[in-house]
């Protein structure tokens, strides 16, 4: 997450003479359905997010980079870092440290924000608050909120931020049938910055565990145009495909992976590589003596002595 976010990396626009920056583009009403999912979280590798918090006393931390294009500009981030706590019962604490590049691609048809040269830097960070406001039931969806601030710490003359505070303002939904995983939701992100709109967006993700070691997932997203100063001037709807893969030595280690492309609207592609560790205390298995549970909790665990203990 996560991006994102999950979701979500940052994407980074620039323009010589309007204000510019990025932001991770979303939009439209709209929702579908496909195929794919299991019980747990979403958010990274997909742009749709969940209303599922990091356990209490609990941790996550990401390495990823991602890409994100139109005919306007190609912007990609990376490397990437966010952490994510388990602060509170049902709040989650995150954060996103991102660099990134902002290359437009010099087509006349989208001067000026698509005129000049490409930028790499620190891009704007992302803190935010998860919070599950509705358990999931038998028979209803867990509900929560996943607002996010984009802090103007990219340098907005190259590109590389908007220059002033920004905001994500999503619902998300989600629901458990055995191995497969339903996500859902509608957002609306807030960027009072000149050359760039308001705009909603949407997402549906679904997700199925294959093994122990694969989980694979489709998603529709759509976002409405972000305005003259960012690459996604048009409102588009993609298609992405990923998964995760967990590692059999350390089940708390995940390889993440995703691709999408615009499916209506403005022509767009959207990437997502990253690897994942989680950590933490449970309150049930937390006594002080007991070392192997400690060790269990560790994001990258002990290898095993030559006895095998």
């Amino acid at each position: 997450m996560a991006l994102s976010g999950t979701q979500f990396f940052l994407r980074r626009r620039k323009s010589p003479k309007v204000p510019r920056g990025s932001r991770l583009g979303l939009v439209i009403a709209l929702l579908f359905a496909l195929a794919a999912a299991r019980s747990g979280a979403q958010g990274p590798p997909y742009q749709t997010d969940d209303p599922v918090p990091v356990d209490l006393h609990h941790y996550e931390f990401y390495i990823f980079g991602g890409v994100d294009g139109t005919p306007v500009e190609l912007d990609s981030t990376g490397p990437a870092f966010e952490f994510n706590w388990g602060a509170l019962p049902r709040v989650q604490l995150h954060a996103i440290l991102p660099w990134g590049v902002a290359a437009p691609l010099n087509h006349p048809v989208y001067a000026p924000s698509g005129i000049g040269p490409d930028e790499f830097g620190l891009t704007d960070m992302e803190l935010g608050a998860k919070i599950a406001f509705i358990k999931e039931t038998k028979h209803f969806p867990q509900i929560g909120s996943f607002t996010m601030f984009e802090m103007p710490t990219g340098n907005s003359a190259n590109g590389l931020g908007v220059g002033k505070v920004w905001y994500k303002l999503p619902i998300w939904l989600q629901k458990n049938f055995g191995k497969w995983l339903i996500d859902g939701g509608v957002g609306y992100q807030v960027v009072p910055q000149t050359g760039y709109r308001n705009f909603p967006y949407t997402g549906l993700l679904v997700k199925r565990e294959l093994s122990e070691q694969w989980e694979l997932g489709a998603e529709i997203f759509a976002h409405g145009a972000e305005g003259a100063a960012a690459p996604q001037t048009q409102s588009s709807a993609l298609l992405d495909i990923g998964g995760y893969y967990h590692f059999k030595h350390n089940t708390n280690e995940q390889f993440l992976f995703c691709y999408g492309h615009s499916v209506a609207g403005q022509t767009e592609n959207y990437a997502y590589v990253g690897m994942y560790w989680t950590w933490g205390k449970d309150a049930k298995s937390s006594a002080p003596d007991d070392k192997k549970a400690a060790e269990e909790n560790l994001p990258f665990p002990r290898p095993p002595n030559k006895n095998g203990l």
